[in-house]
């Protein structure tokens, strides 16, 4: 099982960003769409993501309400009604099925694995969190027994929109990649 982060107060942005767009799609269609090539998917949602749910009825897309009282809590609360699942941010748009399908296929259902980077493989326009030498990506299994690192290889997972100015870099990186996406078939 998937899960879909997608219900958190978004302050820093002001407003809904599994709704906003990069590259002419929803950030939510375009994590979703990846995740569903991976196993079954459902979208976390909370009273404070109106238009995220109004997103999912009205393409379809099964979701759960969660408390939204907080990322931790809602992990947590989720763990409690779905057992160990996959977790990816809704604000990830440049996540693939093979990195969902590369942690996905580490998992045992026991210990948790918190998705990370090498530095040295992160692009320099990106600010990501940093955490004993690794960037944090939004990108985790969530088990009952225990935590590790686990390394991913796309270094796109380090942009994680969190602001205007994140938007706008994800916005410019997505008409770059799409004419290589082009040429490639």
């Amino acid at each position: 099982m998937i899960v879909i982060m997608a219900g958190g107060r978004s302050r820093r942005m002001g407003i809904e960003k599994p709704v906003l767009r990069v590259g002419g799609k929803p950030m939510l269609l375009r994590v979703h769409g990846q995740a569903e090539v991976v196993d079954d998917v459902v979208v976390a949602l909370s009273r404070n993501t109106p238009r995220t749910k109004k997103l999912c009825l009205r393409e379809g897309i099964p979701f759960i309400e969660t408390p939204g009282k907080g990322y931790v809590e809602d992990i947590r609360w989720l763990l409690g009604k779905l057992g160990p699942f996959v977790s990816v941010s809704a604000d990830l748009p440049f996540v693939k099925a093979a990195d969902i399908a590369q942690i996905s296929g580490a998992f045992d259902g026991r210990e948790s694995l918190t998705g990370v980077l090498p530095i040295e493989e992160i692009p320099r326009d990106l600010n990501p969190v940093v955490y004993r030498g690794y960037a944090i990506v939004g990108l985790n299994a969530i088990g009952t027994e225990g935590e590790r690192f686990f390394e991913l290889s796309n270094p796109l997972l380090a942009l994680n929109v969190n602001t205007r100015e994140e938007l706008e870099l994800a916005e410019r990186m997505a008409r770059i990649l799409r004419p290589m996406k082009r040429k490639e078939l």
